[in-house]
């Protein structure tokens, strides 16, 4: 029952989600929005992919990945080459980003996933850093220069890339698959002990948590006209990093509020160029000192629904008691 009641909540909230996106398409087509907010709408939507896709990874299978800014480069220039140097649709450079990514994903993932804890986090650190360095040095697509990318995305492709991605990643952690993840969380040890084999599910989660993060660089790519390697550098892994510990360690609800506050008060701080690091580091410290576990910690949003029903139900169930 308790199954059910989660998997109704998420559908009501995919729902709402839907018809949110229908009105933001009329405000976009009637010209209610002006383009700094189109724009800040557009930049959530790939934050959100982000923070999802590394949710999988670091909040669900618990592996400390510091190299996501890897993935979203290699999307981002494999999508780019589909569109501007092959000539194909933009679809075809979303799947060609998200696959090239994931093949990323299993190359670092294969050799590296058998490391733990800070060994891990070099590891995929020196990895982003080693996709920078790369695309920095490759005259194919600009160098450092960069690689000049015609603007292809709009809102419903967006939109259906986000909601795609969150039903994915909710689907696969509520599977078999997915708890065998969070056992992997808890005590490795222990999911180890019990015949689950923690290599294997650990890079299955590593990949598809790069394919999601490949496609939200060919998003990336398409809608900010230019590609550059300074771009993906590793302080765009620990933005990522900072919107998953922000929304809380585990909770997919969490890291979608944090994608969605953090990039509005970045983009409104950008007005102000002199102190907008540290009025958003503030921010940060605040947050991690009075609420370290997160805006959610370990809960989905629909958990907080559930609790005024739960207290009717006790209530009432103590008066038939004492009738």
């Amino acid at each position: 029952m308790n199954i059910v009641k989660k998997a109704k909540g998420f559908w009501t909230s995919i729902g709402l989600a839907v018809v949110l996106s229908v009105v933001l398409q009329f405000l976009i087509n009637g010209g209610t929005l002006n383009p700094f907010y189109v724009n800040t709408l557009y930049t959530i939507c790939i934050n959100i992919i982000l923070a999802a896709s590394l949710h999988l990874i670091i909040g669900i299978t618990g592996q400390f990945s510091i190299g996501h800014a890897g993935f979203l480069a290699v999307g981002a220039y494999a999508s780019a080459i589909v569109t501007m140097k092959l000539g194909l649709p933009f679809p075809v450079a979303l799947i060609g980003g998200g696959a090239a990514a994931a093949l990323a994903g299993l190359v670092i993932g294969i050799p590296t996933l058998r490391l733990r804890g800070d060994y891990l986090a070099i590891a995929t650190l020196g990895f982003g850093e080693i996709m920078r360095i790369v695309f920095l040095n490759i005259d194919y697509v600009g160098g450092a220069s960069g690689m000049t990318v015609s603007h292809l995305i709009t809102w419903p492709w967006l939109i259906a890339c986000v909601l795609i991605t969150i039903i994915v990643i909710v689907n696969f952690t509520n599977s078999t698959h997915g708890r065998a993840c969070i056992s992997i969380r808890e005590n490795e040890i222990a999911a180890d002990a019990m015949g689950i084999n923690t290599t294997f599910y650990k890079v299955i989660a590593f990949a598809i948590g790069a394919f999601f993060a490949g496609v939200a660089g060919a998003l990336h790519a398409h809608n900010f006209y230019i590609i550059q390697p300074t771009n993906f550098s590793f302080l765009k892994s620990f933005d990522i990093l900072i919107l998953v510990v922000i929304g809380g360690l585990g909770s997919m609800s969490g890291a979608v509020i944090a994608a969605i506050l953090l990039t509005i008060i970045s983009a409104f701080l950008s007005s102000y160029p002199e102190v907008r690091m540290v009025i958003y580091s503030l921010v940060l410290i605040v947050m991690m000192l009075f609420r370290p576990q997160g805006l959610l910690g370990t809960r989905e949003i629909t958990s907080f629904f559930k609790v005024g029903k739960s207290a009717k139900g006790g209530v009432q169930h103590d008066k038939n008691t004492v009738a």
